[in-house]
Protein backbone atom coordinates (compact mmCIF):
# COMPACT_ATOMS: atom_id res chain seq x y z
CA UNK A 1 0.00 0.00 0.00
CA UNK A 2 1.06 3.34 -1.39
CA UNK A 3 -0.01 6.72 -0.71
CA UNK A 4 -3.08 7.19 0.63
CA UNK A 5 -4.59 3.69 -0.83
CA UNK A 6 -6.02 1.80 2.21
CA UNK A 7 -7.17 -2.20 1.62
CA UNK A 8 -10.07 -3.18 4.39
CA UNK A 9 -8.83 -6.16 6.33
CA UNK A 10 -11.57 -8.57 6.74
CA UNK A 11 -11.41 -12.07 8.59
CA UNK A 12 -11.61 -14.97 6.92
CA UNK A 13 -15.19 -15.79 7.96
CA UNK A 14 -16.24 -12.13 6.69
CA UNK A 15 -14.93 -12.42 3.60
CA UNK A 16 -16.47 -15.68 2.62
CA UNK A 17 -20.10 -14.69 4.29
CA UNK A 18 -19.47 -12.11 1.31
CA UNK A 19 -18.61 -13.92 -1.13
CA UNK A 20 -21.53 -16.52 0.00
CA UNK A 21 -24.23 -13.63 -0.60
CA UNK A 22 -22.56 -12.60 -4.03
CA UNK A 23 -22.34 -15.94 -5.78
CA UNK A 24 -25.54 -17.66 -4.12
CA UNK A 25 -26.15 -21.35 -4.61
CA UNK A 26 -27.02 -24.05 -1.56
CA UNK A 27 -25.24 -26.44 0.30
CA UNK A 28 -21.73 -24.86 -0.07
CA UNK A 29 -22.77 -25.59 -4.27
CA UNK A 30 -20.49 -22.53 -5.08
CA UNK A 31 -17.54 -23.34 -3.12
CA UNK A 32 -17.09 -21.13 -0.38
CA UNK A 33 -18.54 -23.66 2.32
CA UNK A 34 -20.35 -21.19 4.50
CA UNK A 35 -23.74 -21.27 5.64
CA UNK A 36 -26.41 -18.44 6.14
CA UNK A 37 -28.79 -17.69 8.87
CA UNK A 38 -31.27 -14.77 10.32
CA UNK A 39 -31.31 -11.60 7.94
CA UNK A 40 -28.30 -12.76 5.74
CA UNK A 41 -30.65 -15.98 4.72
CA UNK A 42 -33.55 -13.46 3.83
CA UNK A 43 -31.61 -11.44 2.03
CA UNK A 44 -29.87 -14.34 0.04
CA UNK A 45 -33.48 -15.32 -0.57
CA UNK A 46 -34.54 -12.44 -1.95
CA UNK A 47 -31.22 -12.10 -4.06
CA UNK A 48 -31.73 -16.06 -5.41
CA UNK A 49 -35.27 -15.35 -6.58
CA UNK A 50 -34.43 -12.65 -8.93
CA UNK A 51 -31.11 -14.00 -9.96
CA UNK A 52 -30.50 -17.40 -8.38
CA UNK A 53 -31.46 -20.84 -9.40
CA UNK A 54 -34.06 -21.36 -6.72
CA UNK A 55 -37.88 -21.76 -7.29
CA UNK A 56 -38.81 -18.68 -5.44
CA UNK A 57 -36.16 -19.20 -2.66
CA UNK A 58 -37.02 -22.25 -1.42
CA UNK A 59 -33.84 -23.60 -2.05
CA UNK A 60 -34.92 -26.38 -5.22
CA UNK A 61 -32.34 -25.78 -7.79
CA UNK A 62 -33.69 -25.78 -11.48
CA UNK A 63 -30.89 -28.52 -13.22
CA UNK A 64 -28.06 -25.79 -12.72
CA UNK A 65 -29.67 -23.16 -14.46
CA UNK A 66 -29.62 -19.36 -12.94
CA UNK A 67 -33.33 -17.54 -13.08
CA UNK A 68 -35.23 -15.77 -10.86
CA UNK A 69 -38.93 -16.91 -9.55
CA UNK A 70 -40.97 -14.09 -8.05
CA UNK A 71 -43.74 -16.64 -8.98
CA UNK A 72 -46.70 -15.28 -10.58
CA UNK A 73 -48.85 -14.11 -8.09
CA UNK A 74 -49.41 -10.24 -7.02
CA UNK A 75 -48.81 -10.97 -3.47
CA UNK A 76 -45.93 -12.65 -3.92
CA UNK A 77 -43.93 -9.89 -5.70
CA UNK A 78 -45.80 -7.36 -3.07
CA UNK A 79 -43.78 -9.39 -0.41
CA UNK A 80 -40.11 -9.63 -2.46
CA UNK A 81 -40.71 -5.63 -2.56
CA UNK A 82 -41.26 -5.34 1.15
CA UNK A 83 -38.01 -7.59 1.98
CA UNK A 84 -35.87 -5.95 -0.81
CA UNK A 85 -36.84 -2.76 0.70
CA UNK A 86 -35.66 -3.76 4.43
CA UNK A 87 -32.87 -5.36 3.44
CA UNK A 88 -31.06 -3.12 0.71
CA UNK A 89 -30.33 0.49 0.33
CA UNK A 90 -32.27 2.54 -2.15
CA UNK A 91 -30.51 2.74 -4.85
CA UNK A 92 -29.56 -0.87 -4.56
CA UNK A 93 -33.66 -1.83 -4.54
CA UNK A 94 -34.45 0.52 -7.41
CA UNK A 95 -31.41 -1.54 -10.16
CA UNK A 96 -33.39 -4.73 -8.73
CA UNK A 97 -36.45 -3.60 -9.13
CA UNK A 98 -35.26 -2.78 -12.85
CA UNK A 99 -33.90 -6.14 -13.09
CA UNK A 100 -37.13 -7.62 -11.90
CA UNK A 101 -39.10 -6.07 -14.60
CA UNK A 102 -36.64 -7.04 -17.44
CA UNK A 103 -35.82 -10.52 -16.62
CA UNK A 104 -39.10 -11.83 -15.07
CA UNK A 105 -41.54 -10.03 -17.46
CA UNK A 106 -43.10 -8.03 -14.62
CA UNK A 107 -44.62 -4.98 -16.63
CA UNK A 108 -48.24 -6.12 -16.38
CA UNK A 109 -47.95 -7.07 -12.25
CA UNK A 110 -46.87 -2.88 -12.60
CA UNK A 111 -50.75 -2.31 -13.77
CA UNK A 112 -51.86 -3.07 -10.42
CA UNK A 113 -52.61 -0.22 -8.03
CA UNK A 114 -51.16 -2.45 -5.14
CA UNK A 115 -47.47 -2.50 -6.99
CA UNK A 116 -46.88 0.62 -7.48
CA UNK A 117 -47.63 1.32 -3.71
CA UNK A 118 -45.01 -1.37 -2.89
CA UNK A 119 -42.26 0.03 -5.16
CA UNK A 120 -39.52 2.16 -4.77
CA UNK A 121 -39.75 5.20 -7.45
CA UNK A 122 -37.00 6.19 -9.68
CA UNK A 123 -36.37 8.12 -12.90
CA UNK A 124 -36.58 4.31 -15.10
CA UNK A 125 -40.00 3.28 -12.91
CA UNK A 126 -41.16 6.61 -14.45
CA UNK A 127 -40.69 5.40 -17.75
CA UNK A 128 -41.59 1.48 -17.75
CA UNK A 129 -45.05 3.00 -16.31
CA UNK A 130 -45.34 5.93 -19.59
CA UNK A 131 -44.46 2.60 -21.77
CA UNK A 132 -47.58 1.08 -20.33
CA UNK A 133 -49.60 4.12 -20.02
CA UNK A 134 -51.67 3.11 -22.90
CA UNK A 135 -52.56 -0.35 -21.58
CA UNK A 136 -53.09 0.95 -18.05
CA UNK A 137 -56.43 0.49 -16.48
CA UNK A 138 -58.46 3.25 -15.25
CA UNK A 139 -58.24 1.96 -11.56
CA UNK A 140 -54.36 2.41 -11.92
CA UNK A 141 -53.55 6.19 -13.45
CA UNK A 142 -54.40 7.72 -10.39
CA UNK A 143 -51.78 5.70 -8.74
CA UNK A 144 -49.22 6.25 -11.98
CA UNK A 145 -49.95 9.90 -11.66
CA UNK A 146 -48.54 9.96 -8.25
CA UNK A 147 -45.81 7.88 -8.19
CA UNK A 148 -44.30 10.06 -11.26
CA UNK A 149 -45.44 13.38 -9.45
CA UNK A 150 -43.15 12.06 -6.17
CA UNK A 151 -40.36 11.60 -8.73
CA UNK A 152 -40.90 14.83 -10.45
CA UNK A 153 -41.06 16.97 -7.60
CA UNK A 154 -38.25 15.17 -6.46
CA UNK A 155 -35.89 16.21 -9.58
CA UNK A 156 -37.34 19.51 -9.80
CA UNK A 157 -36.26 20.08 -6.34
CA UNK A 158 -32.77 19.02 -6.74
CA UNK A 159 -32.67 20.78 -10.46
CA UNK A 160 -34.22 23.93 -10.48
CA UNK A 161 -32.15 26.28 -8.16
CA UNK A 162 -28.94 25.80 -10.09
CA UNK A 163 -30.58 25.37 -13.76
CA UNK A 164 -32.44 29.25 -12.76
CA UNK A 165 -29.14 30.49 -11.57
CA UNK A 166 -27.57 29.36 -14.21
CA UNK A 167 -29.29 30.73 -17.09
CA UNK A 168 -30.59 33.40 -15.49
CA UNK A 169 -26.47 34.60 -15.20
CA UNK A 170 -26.42 33.40 -19.07
CA UNK A 171 -29.00 35.73 -20.17
CA UNK A 172 -27.60 38.70 -17.90
CA UNK A 173 -24.29 38.36 -19.59
CA UNK A 174 -25.45 37.94 -23.04
CA UNK A 175 -27.12 41.12 -22.95
CA UNK A 176 -23.30 43.24 -23.52
CA UNK A 177 -23.27 46.67 -23.73
CA UNK A 178 -20.41 49.58 -24.48
CA UNK A 179 -21.53 51.67 -21.88
CA UNK A 180 -21.42 49.58 -18.44
CA UNK A 181 -21.53 50.67 -14.89
CA UNK A 182 -18.34 49.74 -13.37
CA UNK A 183 -19.72 46.80 -11.41
CA UNK A 184 -20.81 45.21 -14.88
CA UNK A 185 -17.86 46.04 -16.70
CA UNK A 186 -16.71 42.63 -18.85
CA UNK A 187 -12.37 43.17 -18.08
CA UNK A 188 -11.19 40.44 -20.18
CA UNK A 189 -13.23 41.42 -23.60
CA UNK A 190 -12.72 45.03 -22.43
CA UNK A 191 -8.41 44.33 -22.29
CA UNK A 192 -8.80 42.27 -25.57
CA UNK A 193 -10.38 45.16 -27.15
CA UNK A 194 -7.88 47.91 -26.35
CA UNK A 195 -4.72 45.70 -26.50
CA UNK A 196 -3.37 48.05 -29.39
CA UNK A 197 -3.85 51.33 -26.55
CA UNK A 198 -0.71 49.31 -24.32
CA UNK A 199 1.23 51.72 -23.37
CA UNK A 200 4.63 49.92 -22.39
CA UNK A 201 5.82 52.45 -20.64
CA UNK A 202 3.59 52.75 -18.11
CA UNK A 203 2.54 48.88 -18.62
CA UNK A 204 -1.21 49.37 -18.56
CA UNK A 205 -4.08 49.49 -21.09
CA UNK A 206 -5.81 53.06 -21.97
CA UNK A 207 -9.37 51.45 -22.15
CA UNK A 208 -10.94 53.51 -24.67
CA UNK A 209 -13.72 50.95 -25.63
CA UNK A 210 -15.49 49.29 -22.79
CA UNK A 211 -17.55 46.14 -22.79
CA UNK A 212 -19.49 45.14 -20.29
CA UNK A 213 -22.57 43.05 -19.22
CA UNK A 214 -25.83 44.25 -20.00
CA UNK A 215 -28.74 43.83 -16.61
CA UNK A 216 -31.62 41.39 -18.95
CA UNK A 217 -34.39 43.14 -18.83
CA UNK A 218 -38.22 42.28 -18.81
CA UNK A 219 -39.58 40.45 -21.25
CA UNK A 220 -38.44 37.32 -23.71
CA UNK A 221 -34.66 37.75 -24.41
CA UNK A 222 -34.46 34.10 -25.78
CA UNK A 223 -36.50 31.42 -27.71
CA UNK A 224 -35.95 27.64 -26.18
CA UNK A 225 -37.14 24.67 -28.35
CA UNK A 226 -36.81 21.33 -27.20
CA UNK A 227 -37.29 18.51 -29.52
CA UNK A 228 -37.22 15.04 -27.61
CA UNK A 229 -37.50 11.67 -29.39
CA UNK A 230 -39.52 9.84 -27.77
CA UNK A 231 -38.27 6.30 -29.01
CA UNK A 232 -38.62 4.01 -26.02
CA UNK A 233 -34.43 3.90 -25.70
CA UNK A 234 -34.85 7.53 -25.30
CA UNK A 235 -37.20 7.13 -21.58
CA UNK A 236 -35.31 8.82 -19.08
CA UNK A 237 -34.13 11.21 -21.34
CA UNK A 238 -37.83 12.25 -21.62
CA UNK A 239 -38.37 12.22 -18.28
CA UNK A 240 -35.36 15.15 -17.17
CA UNK A 241 -36.04 16.97 -20.42
CA UNK A 242 -40.13 17.12 -19.33
CA UNK A 243 -38.64 18.62 -15.89
CA UNK A 244 -35.93 21.03 -17.29
CA UNK A 245 -38.79 21.96 -20.12
CA UNK A 246 -40.64 22.79 -16.96
CA UNK A 247 -38.18 24.80 -15.25
CA UNK A 248 -37.20 26.88 -18.52
CA UNK A 249 -40.70 27.61 -19.11
CA UNK A 250 -41.18 29.26 -15.56
CA UNK A 251 -38.71 31.66 -16.35
CA UNK A 252 -40.10 35.10 -17.89
CA UNK A 253 -37.12 36.04 -19.70
CA UNK A 254 -37.76 32.74 -22.19
CA UNK A 255 -40.30 31.70 -24.21
CA UNK A 256 -40.14 27.73 -24.18
CA UNK A 257 -41.55 25.09 -26.72
CA UNK A 258 -41.55 21.40 -25.98
CA UNK A 259 -42.07 18.88 -28.56
CA UNK A 260 -41.93 15.23 -28.38
CA UNK A 261 -41.58 12.92 -32.03
CA UNK A 262 -41.61 9.71 -33.27
CA UNK A 263 -43.06 9.41 -36.77
CA UNK A 264 -45.43 12.16 -35.76
CA UNK A 265 -44.61 15.23 -33.77
CA UNK A 266 -46.57 16.48 -30.76
CA UNK A 267 -46.48 19.95 -29.32
CA UNK A 268 -46.58 19.49 -25.61
CA UNK A 269 -45.83 23.31 -24.85
CA UNK A 270 -49.40 24.29 -23.09
CA UNK A 271 -48.62 21.41 -20.55
CA UNK A 272 -45.51 23.46 -19.44
CA UNK A 273 -46.66 24.22 -16.28
CA UNK A 274 -46.89 20.38 -14.90
CA UNK A 275 -44.07 17.87 -16.35
CA UNK A 276 -46.58 15.38 -14.91
CA UNK A 277 -48.87 16.02 -17.69
CA UNK A 278 -46.34 16.07 -20.40
CA UNK A 279 -45.20 12.80 -19.37
CA UNK A 280 -48.56 11.42 -19.67
CA UNK A 281 -48.79 12.72 -23.13
CA UNK A 282 -45.55 11.41 -24.51
CA UNK A 283 -46.18 7.73 -26.14
CA UNK A 284 -43.02 5.79 -25.71
CA UNK A 285 -42.17 3.48 -28.79
CA UNK A 286 -42.44 3.73 -32.41
CA UNK A 287 -40.18 4.99 -34.81
CA UNK A 288 -38.35 7.89 -35.41
CA UNK A 289 -38.77 10.79 -38.15
CA UNK A 290 -36.14 14.04 -37.10
CA UNK A 291 -36.61 15.25 -40.05
CA UNK A 292 -40.34 15.82 -39.50
CA UNK A 293 -40.07 17.35 -35.81
CA UNK A 294 -37.29 19.61 -36.74
CA UNK A 295 -39.74 20.74 -39.76
CA UNK A 296 -41.96 21.77 -37.24
CA UNK A 297 -39.61 23.46 -35.04
CA UNK A 298 -37.81 25.41 -37.76
CA UNK A 299 -41.36 26.74 -38.67
CA UNK A 300 -41.67 28.16 -35.10
CA UNK A 301 -38.60 29.80 -34.82
CA UNK A 302 -38.83 33.53 -35.53
CA UNK A 303 -35.95 35.01 -33.95
CA UNK A 304 -33.02 33.11 -35.11
CA UNK A 305 -30.28 34.70 -33.65
CA UNK A 306 -31.90 34.80 -30.22
CA UNK A 307 -33.49 30.99 -30.13
CA UNK A 308 -31.33 27.94 -29.16
CA UNK A 309 -32.79 24.33 -30.47
CA UNK A 310 -32.16 21.45 -28.11
CA UNK A 311 -32.67 18.20 -30.19
CA UNK A 312 -32.38 15.15 -27.54
CA UNK A 313 -32.45 11.86 -29.87
CA UNK A 314 -30.17 8.91 -30.18
CA UNK A 315 -30.10 10.14 -34.19
CA UNK A 316 -31.44 6.66 -35.69
CA UNK A 317 -33.17 8.60 -38.31
CA UNK A 318 -36.27 6.82 -40.20
CA UNK A 319 -37.39 9.98 -41.78
CA UNK A 320 -35.07 11.73 -44.75
CA UNK A 321 -31.52 11.94 -44.03
CA UNK A 322 -30.10 14.89 -46.08
CA UNK A 323 -33.30 16.60 -45.39
CA UNK A 324 -32.78 16.43 -42.06
CA UNK A 325 -28.90 17.67 -42.11
CA UNK A 326 -29.98 20.58 -44.52
CA UNK A 327 -32.58 21.80 -42.06
CA UNK A 328 -29.78 22.06 -39.12
CA UNK A 329 -27.45 23.76 -41.59
CA UNK A 330 -30.10 26.07 -42.57
CA UNK A 331 -30.66 27.06 -39.02
CA UNK A 332 -27.16 27.28 -37.98
CA UNK A 333 -26.69 29.61 -40.80
CA UNK A 334 -29.72 31.69 -40.01
CA UNK A 335 -27.92 32.04 -36.62
CA UNK A 336 -29.74 29.25 -34.31
CA UNK A 337 -27.94 28.01 -31.46
CA UNK A 338 -28.12 24.23 -32.19
CA UNK A 339 -27.33 21.64 -29.76
CA UNK A 340 -27.60 17.88 -30.30
CA UNK A 341 -27.52 15.70 -27.07
CA UNK A 342 -27.48 11.86 -27.67
CA UNK A 343 -29.10 11.58 -24.05
CA UNK A 344 -29.96 13.48 -21.03
CA UNK A 345 -29.17 11.10 -17.91
CA UNK A 346 -26.58 9.74 -15.69
CA UNK A 347 -26.80 6.40 -17.75
CA UNK A 348 -23.73 7.59 -19.75
CA UNK A 349 -23.19 6.97 -23.40
CA UNK A 350 -26.23 5.56 -25.30
CA UNK A 351 -26.29 3.29 -28.64
CA UNK A 352 -26.37 6.04 -31.35
CA UNK A 353 -26.03 6.65 -35.09
CA UNK A 354 -22.56 7.08 -35.44
CA UNK A 355 -22.74 8.44 -38.78
CA UNK A 356 -25.38 11.10 -38.39
CA UNK A 357 -23.35 12.41 -35.31
CA UNK A 358 -20.30 12.79 -37.42
CA UNK A 359 -22.31 14.52 -40.02
CA UNK A 360 -23.58 16.88 -37.09
CA UNK A 361 -20.69 17.73 -35.97
CA UNK A 362 -18.89 18.41 -39.28
CA UNK A 363 -21.70 20.58 -39.35
CA UNK A 364 -20.56 22.86 -36.30
CA UNK A 365 -23.30 20.88 -34.01
CA UNK A 366 -21.61 17.87 -32.18
CA UNK A 367 -23.71 15.15 -30.85
CA UNK A 368 -22.63 13.92 -27.10
CA UNK A 369 -24.14 12.85 -24.07
CA UNK A 370 -25.31 14.80 -21.12
CA UNK A 371 -26.24 14.44 -17.40
CA UNK A 372 -28.67 16.72 -15.52
CA UNK A 373 -26.08 18.29 -13.75
CA UNK A 374 -24.62 19.63 -16.67
CA UNK A 375 -27.60 20.31 -18.68
CA UNK A 376 -28.01 24.01 -17.20
CA UNK A 377 -24.44 24.68 -18.01
CA UNK A 378 -25.07 23.61 -21.48
CA UNK A 379 -27.78 25.80 -21.61
CA UNK A 380 -25.79 28.91 -20.46
CA UNK A 381 -23.34 28.42 -22.47
CA UNK A 382 -25.94 28.39 -25.92
CA UNK A 383 -27.65 31.55 -24.48
CA UNK A 384 -24.25 32.89 -24.48
CA UNK A 385 -23.21 31.83 -28.08
CA UNK A 386 -19.83 30.22 -26.45
CA UNK A 387 -18.74 27.06 -26.64
CA UNK A 388 -20.62 24.43 -25.08
CA UNK A 389 -18.81 22.83 -22.32
CA UNK A 390 -18.90 19.14 -24.07
CA UNK A 391 -17.70 16.00 -22.02
CA UNK A 392 -14.55 14.86 -21.97
CA UNK A 393 -13.79 12.92 -25.65
CA UNK A 394 -12.78 9.43 -23.83
CA UNK A 395 -16.18 9.63 -22.15
CA UNK A 396 -18.58 11.56 -24.87
CA UNK A 397 -20.02 9.22 -27.79
CA UNK A 398 -19.06 11.17 -30.66
CA UNK A 399 -15.70 12.13 -29.94
CA UNK A 400 -16.26 15.01 -30.69
CA UNK A 401 -15.43 18.57 -29.07
CA UNK A 402 -17.39 21.96 -29.56
CA UNK A 403 -16.43 23.54 -32.78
Amino acid sequence: MTGHEVAEVLPEGERLRRWRLVLGGDRGAEGTGASLSGRDLAMDKALAALYGGRDGGDGQARGGRRQGGLGGSAPDVARWLGDIRTYFPTSVVQVMQRDAIERLGLSALLLEPEMLEAVEADVHLVGTLLSLNKAMPETTKETARAVVRKVVEELEKKLAAKTRQTVTGALDRSARVNRPRHQDIDWNRTIAANLKNYLPEYRTVVPEKLIGYGRAARGVKKDVLLCIDQSGSMAASVVYASVFGAVLASMRSLDTRLVVFDTSVVDLTDQLDDPVDVLFGTRLGGGTDINRALAYCQSKITRPSETVVVLISDLYEGGIKDEMLKRVAAMKAAGVQFVTLLALSDEGAPAYDHEHAAALAALGAPAFACTPDLFPEIMAAAIEKRPLPVPDPETTPSGQGAR
